[in-house]
């Protein structure tokens, strides 16, 4: 019986653990095999030594991470052939990762308890050529200088002189970056009948061209050995061998050669220790003659193309949905819808285009195309708004494509994305985008963090190769080079899995411009997608659709703000902003970021930066529904809460109903100022009242239940009610955030422990606002008599039931006071035990304990928690007997109020 293989997965690299005679005998068996098979029917095996640079590289977290497959998981070629979707699927390549490098053979010696050899490619090299040298085997060599294979062509006939060497090839990297001259590489030595590669290229360039061209090659079996032609030509020397038992290798080759090693050993490496610490284990043994798991790519769909570039219309199945949006782009877009004709020849496509309410002749010229799903959305809704007006006209299709209008689509482009997204299973494909000039632009880039905010700031585009953690652009020529997973790349051209478009929903209308990309990337790997960058799919960015101006500056850096504020903790968000101020610092005295900084320090500006507007044209094709305010002597706030919602009441596109309950102020007054806006009024003061009230007045739905001290932008209400209108949706809200200027520093604590409990997150009570479609309103009969209205709703639904859309967030204005802090505890409290004692709702309080415990991440929110905690005891200790039993009064918080 053969012997099991014992593996190991150090930092997300898969090693199989073998013998030195072990690793070479099944090394070279897999050559004799394929010499011997007539058909050459076994796959190419690719051979790699895993050391720790290896799993820096390709390891957890690494920028090549996912491309390189192992012995029991093998992978497609990341290069796919032009005619991959014509020819079929492409042969896979199967990978075996060696043990090498020290801290490797380290680690594995505590996984497995015993000691496992070192196998570098330079030890294995002299018995692999043996092996070939005695099986007939021939053996080609790429990579190293010319003049280094000189020298070994000269040394080979001496050393081996019945070594059969198929030939010798040492390409510039400018040749490997190249995807045409690398086909034509790869062909001359398919054309050499090399059996063995030998690849030394270094890391990872041998690796990547492996994996995308070494099938191309012909050859069964590559080696990536580094180094091993200079130590075969003797022109380097190899380190003494107590150096290399001593695990000191590296420092022997950074002494021979710093300027080119000294940032992988002493800045890059350093930190994969940590990781191959804590990210190891061991992994069930295989059998030797284990069938492998052949690379499948996910399933598609195949439709026929419609021909003649036509694009399909609104109802028919299609391979891709694409989505634009255009503001004032007479200039570009006929270009881009060109362009798309050329790809509409192979696929069958669906475009859509939302105009922003373009001036220009823009809307003219889309007309006249009777093809295209034009929505004009009346206003400059911003990119995010634009993208959620179309999205819902998106229809059956694979993917959904948003494109800019200043996109020219290279032909096939499309094709390939949609091939890289079935053979990578990615949730999201992204193309090489190119300048006008043809230059490749830097578009990638790495998830926002303090540390490469700091070094940005610092550095801006200088030091382009200073490592990935102090820079958020990637920067390295070799990135745009290959096939990889990214966190992710500006928005100008992204290919979305049209069930990942679907889960994900509408994207974050905060972000007018700018960000709401970086937001949408992240929600996706949240969601567990996989991002991939294609270089074989490029196209061209005239890069000026958006404008360029000191206000957009000014955006961009205030929504780098916004989104860390939004993805970070409060504490990670506060280093991040001072970043972005450092950065803006360090700049001031351009005249092109003339007031900037003074705009980013002071957030009372950041309502005068570009936003989404909404005129007259914006109420035309609005979804319908009812909103409805409750308001008792609100006269201080009404007119703030019903402004924005005016236009559309006035049209009629929406119903708006003020239910005043017990005012003797003027409250109603204000409320029938606004054209369109209905006006109802009781004598007794009761919210639930007021809402029974305007419920029999309400005439449609969606209904949003809005707190008449919280205002909500025309966009937000737009998508709640388009939400709320889709089948089986039953409730949900606008996100919020909590407005505490002017409050005091145990108000602030409160609040932040507060806004870190995930159930405030999640939950449908504590933004003043929620929305219930026709089926989630009959869940119950009427609103009951209780305090708590909000979280009566909350208890209707489960979790799934439940959606926080990524608004425009609501202000929800918190009190200023201690005392008014607790009073509206109080009240909260009382809620909570009248609901439990109805037995319409259980209680929380351990369940938020224990989120609250979980949310400590340092002496800061630990502070924030205790603060939190004792303010709660304080609130519900001071409630005086009986006052559970109360469902009249209502404590209020006037403090906001007068700041309103």
């Amino acid at each position: 019986m053969t012997a099991a293989i014992e593996r190991v997965d150090l930092a997300g690299v898969v090693v199989d653990l073998h013998t030195a005679a072990g690793a070479i005998e099944t090394i070279i068996g897999h050559a004799r095999q394929n010499k011997e098979s007539p058909l050459g029917e076994f796959p190419p095996l690719s051979v790699v030594s895993a050391n720790l640079d290896h799993l820096v590289q390709f390891g957890h977290g690494g920028r090549w991470q996912g491309t390189l497959g192992d012995s029991l998981h093998p992978t497609l070629p990341l290069r796919l052939h032009p005619d991959a979707s014509v020819t079929g699927r492409p042969a896979p390549m199967h990978w075996l990762n060696l043990l090498d490098g020290a801290p490797l053979v380290l680690r594995t010696k505590q996984l497995t308890g015993q000691n496992w050899p070192r196998l570098a490619g330079s030890d294995l090299i002299g018995p692999l050529l043996d092996e070939a040298e005695a099986a007939g085997l021939r053996i080609g060599f790429l990579g190293g200088h010319p003049k280094v294979q000189a020298t070994l062509a000269d040394r080979l006939p001496i050393d081996r002189p019945n070594l059969i060497v198929s030939g010798f090839w040492a390409p510039e990297r400018a040749e490997l970056e190249d995807e045409q001259r690398s086909r034509q590489l790869a062909a001359q030595i398919r054309a050499s009948d090399t059996q063995i590669l030998v690849v030394g290229l270094g890391k990872p360039r041998q690796e990547l061209w492996m994996a995308s061209y070494g099938a191309l090659t012909g050859a069964s079996l590559l080696l990536a050995f580094g180094a091993v032609v200079d130590f075969l030509a003797g022109t380097v020397t190899r380190a003494p061998q107590w150096v290399a038992d001593a695990g000191l290798e590296w420092a022997w080759r950074l002494s021979l050669e710093p300027r080119r090693l000294a940032q992988r050993y002493l800045v890059d490496d350093p930190p994969g220790l940590v990781s191959l610490q804590r990210r190891s284990r061991l992994l069930p043994e295989r059998a030797a003659t284990a069938v492998v798991e052949q690379p499948v790519p996910a399933a598609r769909t195949e439709l026929l193309p419609p021909g003649k570039g036509r694009f399909v219309g609104a109802e028919a199945a299609a391979d891709v949905t694409v989505i634009a949006v255009t503001y004032n782009n007479a200039d570009s877009v006929e270009q881009l819808v060109g362009s798309l004709r050329g790809e509409a020849n192979n696929l069958r496509l669906r475009v859509v285009i939302a105009d922003n309410g373009s001036a220009d002749s823009t809307v003219a010229q889309l007309a006249e195309h009777e093809d295209i799903i034009l929505v004009p959305t009346g206003s400059n809704l911003g990119y995010a708004g634009g993208i959620n007006a179309a999205r819902v006209h998106a229809g059956p299709c694979q993917a959904v494509l948003i494109l800019n209008p200043d996109l020219t689509v290279q032909p096939g482009a499309i094709q390939r994305l949609l091939d890289r997204m079935h053979h990578a299973r990615a949730g999201i494909v992204v193309p090489r985008l190119l300048e006008e000039d043809g230059s490749t632009y830097t578009s990638l880039r790495r998830e926002p963090t303090v540390l490469r905010a700091a070094g940005d700031a610092l550095f801006g585009e200088r030091v382009a190769q200073r490592p990935g953690w102090s820079t958020e652009i990637e920067y390295q020529a070799e990135s745009y080079a290959h096939p990889h997973r990214i966190d992710w790349a500006t928005g100008a051209a992204l290919l979305i899995d049209a069930a990942l478009e679907r889960r994900l929903g509408p994207w974050d209308e905060q972000f007018f411009l700018y960000s709401e990309e970086t937001d949408y990337f992240k929600r996706a790997r949240l969601a567990g997608a996989a991002i991939w960058y294609e270089p074989a799919a490029a196209m061209t960015h005239q890069m000026g659709g958006s404008g360029a101006s000191v206000q957009l500056e000014t955006l961009m850096a205030v929504n780098r703000i916004r989104y860390a504020r939004k993805q970070q903790t409060p504490r990670t968000a506060g280093l991040f902003r001072n970043a972005v101020l450092a950065h803006e610092a360090l700049r001031c005295w351009k005249p092109q970021r003339s007031g900037i900084l003074r705009t980013v320090v002071n957030e009372q500006r950041w309502s005068e930066l570009p936003a989404a507007t909404h005129t007259a044209g914006y109420a035309a094709g609005f979804p319908s529904g009812t909103v409805i305010i409750p308001a008792h002597n609100e006269a201080a706030v009404i007119g703030a809460t019903l402004a924005p919602l005016a236009s559309l009441a006035a049209t009629g596109a929406i119903q708006v109903i003020v239910s005043c309950n017990g005012c003797t102020d003027s409250t109603a007054d204000i409320a029938r100022s606004f054209s369109g806006v209905q006006v109802i009024e009781t004598s007794v003061p009761s919210k639930v009242g007021s809402l029974n009230a305007a419920e029999r007045l309400a005439s449609g739905y969606p209904r949003l239940y809005l707190d008449a001290d919280i205002t909500i932008t025309p966009s937000a209400l737009r998508m709640l009610f388009a939400h709320l209108s889709n089948p089986g949706v039953l409730s949900a809200r606008p996100a919020f955030v909590y407005d505490t200027t002017g409050a005091s520093a145990l108000v602030n604590s409160f609040y932040r422990a507060r806004r870190r409990i995930p159930g405030t997150n999640a939950s449908l009570w504590g933004a003043g606002a929620y929305g219930l479609s026709q089926a989630g309103r009959g869940r119950f009969a009427e609103f009951p008599a209780v305090t708590a209205d909000d979280l009566f709703i909350d208890q209707q639904f489960v979790a799934h039931e439940k959606s926080v859309l990524p608004t425009i967030p609501v202000q929800v204005k918190t009190p200023r006071s201690l005392s008014a802090l607790l009073a509206i505890l109080r009240r909260n409290y009382r809620g909570q035990q009248q609901l439990v004692r109805q037995e319409q709702a259980t209680s929380t309080t351990r369940s938020t304990l224990a989120q609250l415990a979980n949310s400590v991440s340092g002496p800061r929110s630990g502070l924030d928690a205790l603060i939190y905690a004792s303010l709660v005891v304080l609130a519900r200790s001071s409630m005086k007997p009986g006052s559970q039993r109360e469902t009249v009064r209502w404590e209020r918080d006037e403090t906001s109020r007068q700041t309103a």
